[in-house]
């Protein structure tokens, strides 16, 4: 343990973010980094506890008392050895994930619980600067080989694993670039495209294979992979969004979220995007669905310069601490102030829509809306609304953005080809524990067989699931478990 009384003498820090107006006018990342005095003092905040709950907080089984004392003593190969041990990619989760393990960290019991995130990102960040990250080929090849459908982050992981297996790894992926939903889903102020480059690069020296504009099902039969490949991994995540079939939804100017998303990623990358033009500016926006999406939405619209923006949530306003239903280490549903809100966004909570109200030429022009109230379980959860009396109104709006959570995958092609069973949310059945699907040498991860979740657990996923593919290949494996963390993954 670095510093015995560093949770007593250090309160928690998290660095600076550029000021509003100024991020507002590009898409840039804004959050700036710790100084080597504050790295260590926030390292310093860890109580190496002789239980730590962030463990069991991370999907990954991230070992984090460990690369915080590594951090303290600067020692950074040794930080970059246990962080990269569980994680392949710290430099993703330490920008976008929520942070489960700071909800379960023991200091967070009655103090700020330590920025373990901010930590995390700033190891992978030193250790590249350092020339610690380098291409770790295999020495010997298994000659068998794996085709992974997807390269969003349960692919990424499931295909880096297979390959430090020294199984022969081809990714194919139908958009243009690699990367999946870090590609063309986050926004580049919360991930510039560099990040993912970077990584996609080092896999590619490792010998991994990227097949881009390829789409398994539509331009290669799913047949053709069953036979050609050893083994196949599913990882093509979770993509047919949740739709809002209301009076008018046939309005021009009603779009789903991650439609208007991809698209401005792929103006700041440089890439003219397909179909009508999705703009905000000078518009009234209304993002329907309050997760991180819809958040997004937001971030994008501020940037986009809309006229007023506003994100409603059926839900009522989440409690700002923990309850009694929402005991420590459980992950809590507390409010969230996310970097998009502060730029500018009115919220409504415990609100329904009701209508898409359009003009004469079939353009969205307002929605109908009412209160809700909702009635709760004995443990508060809630059960059904019930509409607000004399609360209907209509409020301005140009552009609505869906960004209500997905359904499932997309069925049609591979799936429907591979003939693989479904769960009974159409999601791709396959046990948590085998990964594997009705068909023999198919296995699948991440959204794809779990439904829509965090980008920790799609790394984790895929991860889980190159496990089991080595052993179905091989008879046996050496690929680290989270439940049997070693320092050689």
């Amino acid at each position: 343990m670095g510093k015995v009384t560093g949770f007593k003498e250090f309160e928690r820090e998290l660095p600076a973010k550029k000021p509003v107006a100024e991020r507002v006018e590009n898409y840039n990342e804004f959050v700036e980094h710790y100084s080597a005095d504050k790295l260590n003092k926030q390292a310093a905040r860890c109580m190496d506890c002789g239980i730590p709950f962030c463990h069991n907080g991370c999907p990954l089984g991230n070992i984090i008392p460990e690369f915080n004392d590594a951090v303290y003593k600067e020692e950074w190969e040794e930080a970059y050895l246990i962080l990269t041990s569980t994680n392949n990619f710290p430099e993703f989760t330490g920008r976008i994930c929520p942070a489960p393990c700071e909800a379960a960290c023991v200091l967070g019991i009655n103090r700020p619980p330590v920025a373990i995130e901010e930590i995390e990102k700033h190891i992978i960040e030193i250790a590249y600067q350092k020339g610690l990250v380098k291409p770790d080929a295999p020495i010997l090849r298994s000659g068998k080989s794996v085709a992974v459908v997807g390269s969003g982050p349960a692919g990424l992981a499931a295909a880096a694993q297979l390959n430090k297996a020294g199984h022969t790894v081809t990714i194919f992926e139908r958009d243009d670039h690699p990367g999946g939903l870090l590609r063309y889903g986050i926004p580049d102020f919360k991930l510039e495209k560099w990040v993912v480059e970077r990584r996609v690069q080092l896999m590619k020296e490792e010998g991994i294979i990227f097949k881009c504009n390829t789409e398994v099902g539509k331009d290669i039969k799913a047949e053709e992979l069953s036979k050609n490949f050893d083994a196949v991994v599913l990882s093509g995540g979770s993509t047919i969004p949740r739709d809002l079939p209301i009076p008018g939804r046939d309005l021009k100017g009603i779009y789903f979220a991650m439609d208007f998303l991809k698209q401005q990623n792929k103006r700041v990358a440089g890439i003219a995007p397909e179909g009508e033009d999705i703009l905000t500016t000078g518009k009234d926006v209304i993002v329907i669905g309050g997760g991180d999406t819809g958040s997004d939405c937001v971030g994008t619209s501020n940037r986009q310069k809309a006229k007023s923006i506003s994100q409603f949530e059926l839900m009522v306003q989440p409690p700002a601490q923990r309850t009694e239903n929402m005991p420590w280490p459980t992950y809590p549903m507390l409010l969230k102030q996310t970097s998009s809100h502060e730029e500018g966004c009115e919220r409504f909570f415990g609100i329904n829509t009701k209508e898409f109200i359009g003009d004469e030429s079939g353009n969205l022009k307002a929605i109908k809306v009412t209160d809700v109230s909702w009635e709760t379980d004995v443990f508060g959860r809630p059960i059904k609304f019930v509409e607000m009396v004399e609360s209907e109104r209509e409020l301005p709006a140009q552009r609505v953005f869906l960004a209500m959570g997905f359904l499932h995958p997309q069925h049609q092609g591979l799936l429907e080809q591979l003939g693989v069973e479904m769960d009974e949310r159409g999601n791709v059945q396959a046990t948590e524990r085998e990964f594997k699907t009705s068909v023999n040498n198919v296995f699948a991860a991440g959204d794809m067989r779990r439904g829509q979740s965090l980008v920790v657990w799609a790394i984790s996923e895929g991860r889980e699931a190159a496990r089991k593919v080595d052993e179905f290949l091989m008879g046996k494996t050496a690929l680290p478990s989270k439940d049997a963390v070693s320092m050689f993954a």
